[in-house]
């Protein structure tokens, strides 16, 4: 028998081409299985960031996600674009959602956001060192900052205040994997 590892691509197409993802449809074979369909979301990939003030409290924002019609309390986000640095993507999309510029961009991590359907692979940063340095926000969007001290994010993650799963996933990062730099003032400046 031949391993599920194994996987041959039969056919592909695409039903749908969008200003920011495409949609494709893949016929594979998984090792010496029929052959099945996966739909697959094609996105050029993404940041998020954990912009902390030398207040030790951490700029969210609050914005309407139309796709589960709910305004959503996240960590600053946004997609790269095509030939855009990660880091550039995430001075520019802190610029457009916070006001702000990071003196320093850390990164704490890397990862999948959904390998089960789409291709988006996002980068997590911690921003420190902010200073005021605004881009207008996207047409699309009506983003509304949210001061929170450091202290209340695990409480906001438990109560289900904090249900976005990148924002989650960078703001525990940041705070088990990375506390020193954020129980520190001088090392976020340094």
């Amino acid at each position: 028998m031949q391993s599920m590892l194994s996987t041959r691509t039969l056919a592909s197409r695409r039903p749908f081409n969008g200003q920011i993802l495409q949609v494709r449809v893949d016929t594979i074979q998984l090792g010496d299985h029929a052959p099945v369909e996966r739909e697959i979301v094609e996105h050029p990939g993404s940041i998020v960031l954990v912009p902390v003030t030398e207040r030790s409290t951490v700029l969210l924002v609050r914005q309407w996600r139309h796709p589960v019609r709910e305004a959503l309390l996240e960590a600053p986000a946004g997609h790269i674009d095509p030939g855009e640095a990660p880091e550039a993507a995430a001075q520019r999309e802190l610029q457009e959602e916070t006001g702000f510029r990071a003196a320093r961009l850390l990164k704490l991590s890397e990862f999948w956001i959904a390998p089960g359907w789409c291709t988006e692979y996002m980068y997590a940063y911690l921003a420190t060192g902010l200073s005021p340095s605004r881009l207008a926000q996207d047409v699309d969007e009506d983003v509304q900052v949210v001061e929170t001290a450091l202290a209340e994010i695990p409480e906001l993650i438990r109560t289900g205040v904090l249900k976005d799963n990148k924002s989650i996933s960078a703001l525990l990062i940041a705070a088990h994997i990375y506390r020193d730099q954020l129980s520190d003032p001088t090392k976020r400046s340094a």
